[in-house]
């Protein structure tokens, strides 16, 4: 009369195993939920019964009571659809215990007995202990990349107790894709003109350096943007496997072979929330547009449009690679090592810096340059101003470089990196530097007058050096860096024609 059956819950992107334990009793008809369950998991009782009626199975009149062990992680969704189904067979005598030993369950049930995929099953079934899972056919591929237990994956409630009860075999998994995904991303030939952009491009790239373009409407911000995924190299397995838990735990779709390989791209809208960006949820802590971004680019495009609130909770994760969302009743810990590239026009209206054209009044403007502050300006190693391409570029028949060739030149900069310990420059520890990264007396000199000017700040110096030594491997240079390499590091980060002055206007606002 008393089953108990395991299976997992998701919070945030980590599995934690559940047993769900079914008690079937004589008395008044009744189904009664505890153990902190969502309204999902309480809706339960009608989308179980529905489906053991729908494959032939008498539902018991009894009453029937399922706990949720342990008690005090909340329960969410209706991944427990399926061992709350088996655990009343089990428990009213239609289905023997020894059949379903050392076997866990994660799916949602149809009403008509159909097995349907939950969000997370990778995180879920990693933390369990069990010789086999049985999970939807769309999450099998996805099962597998866990290496553990065994994967089955019936189409049907009716198949499973089929399959149980050794009437018929196990249905096939679905099989796996391989998992070289063809190229997808935009390709940097087509961009026209665009040099010093297409320069700040490749750097961010090869350096994992985050990148912000400032330009007017129509100069191709956005479009360079979107071939920086091209550019960067395929996610190692770590990374791969944390980039796929993460969009498994939000519900973002995963590619045929279940592992995503590509950098991820996320392109948030400007209206986007705090919580929307950096994770969490009033009853469920989620992964955010950061998370979901993890080893790929994270592009806010019209960055001076989303709120200061939700850009300045950015600073943290750029430092740390990791966000750490609390809540009152839950927290979580989500991986956010991401390539953050912003695009935003130079004021309001997009037209300053262009003769006479800018119709912005001084307090507009001023009002635009405060939406990034001080300290998230300082966390971008390249700032570049995208103009209007030329005439002669837009005409030109020929093609632009290629992202695979500037992708060779990419992969070279990696590869010093990874002869350093780190995957890119931009992770160099400061202690590192000077092992790495040593100046050359003109060098120094430079950034000694940089920072005593007022326009490096330490946080700066620091990263304008490891922009220098991502120069320096594109160029195939070895250290010490050299003046020429430090200046152009400098001019990369050198601010371009911003909100703060106008040359054309009659009142220069001050910021």
């Amino acid at each position: 009369m008393l089953a108990a059956i395991p299976a997992s819950v998701l919070s945030g992107i980590t599995g934690h195993p559940v047993y769900v334990e079914v008690h079937v009793s004589t008395g008044l008809p009744a189904f009664t939920v505890v153990g902190l369950p969502d309204a999902a998991c309480r809706e339960a009782r009608d989308r179980v019964r529905a489906a053991l009626v729908s494959s032939q199975v008498t539902w018991p009149p009894g009453r029937i009571t399922v706990n949720l062990a342990p008690s005090g992680i909340r329960k969410e969704g209706p991944g427990l659809d399926l061992a709350i189904a088996l655990g009343i067979l089990v428990a009213d005598n239609q289905l023997e215990a020894p059949l379903v030993d050392d076997m866990a369950f994660l799916a949602e049930l149809g009403l008509d007995g159909r097995l349907r995929a939950v969000p997370g099953i990778l995180p879920q079934v990693r933390c369990l202990d069990t010789n086999t899972v049985v999970v939807a056919p769309e999450s099998a591929p996805e099962a597998a990349l866990a290496n553990g237990p065994v994967v089955r994956a019936p189409a049907t409630l009716q198949e499973l107790i089929d399959a149980l009860k050794g009437n018929q075999e196990w249905p096939d998994v679905p099989p796996s894709v391989a998992a070289n995904l063809p190229e997808t991303a935009a390709d940097l030939a087509d961009v026209k003109g665009q040099h010093m952009a297409r320069l700040g491009l490749e750097v961010a790239a090869a350096g994992g350096h985050h990148l912000l373009l400032i330009g007017p409407p129509g100069a191709g911000k956005t479009m360079l943007a979107r071939r920086l995924p091209g550019l960067l190299p395929a996610l190692d397995e770590a990374t791969a496997v944390e980039a796929t838990m993460v969009h498994s735990a939000a519900g973002l779709g995963l590619p045929a072979s279940g592992l995503i390989r590509r950098a991820p791209w996320q392109a948030p809208h400007n209206s986007a929330s705090m919580i929307a960006l950096v994770g969490g949820g009033s009853r469920a802590v989620r992964p955010g547009a950061i998370s979901c971004a993890h080893g790929g680019v994270l592009f806010l495009d019209e960055m001076g449009e989303f709120a200061p609130q939700a850009l300045e909770a950015l600073r943290q994760p750029l430092e740390e690679g990791v966000i750490r969302v609390h809540r009152a009743t839950a927290a979580a810990s989500f991986p956010a090592r991401f390539l953050l590239v912003g695009a935003m026009n130079p004021c309001p209206c997009g037209e300053l810096g262009q003769p006479g054209m800018c119709r912005c009044t001084p307090l507009a403007r001023l009002r635009y340059a405060r939406r990034l502050s001080g300290p998230l300006l300082d966390r971008f190693d390249l700032r570049i101003h995208v103009g209007r391409p030329e005439v002669s570029d837009l005409f030109d028949p020929a093609p632009g470089e290629s992202s695979a060739a500037v992708r060779d030149r990419v992969d070279r900069a990696r590869a010093a990196a990874c002869r350093r310990e780190v995957v890119c420059n931009s992770e160099l520890p400061d202690d590192a530097l000077d092992e790495f990264a040593p100046l050359d007396p003109e060098a120094k000199h430079l950034l000694s007058h940089a920072i005593a000017e007022g326009r490096l700040t330490a946080r700066g110096f620091q990263r304008v050096r490891r922009v220098a030594l991502t120069l320096a491997d594109l160029a195939g240079q070895d250290p010490p860096l050299t003046g020429g390499i430090v200046a152009q590091a400098l001019f990369l980060r050198t601010e371009p024609v911003t909100v703060a002055h106008d040359p054309w206007s009659r009142a220069d606002v001050p910021v």
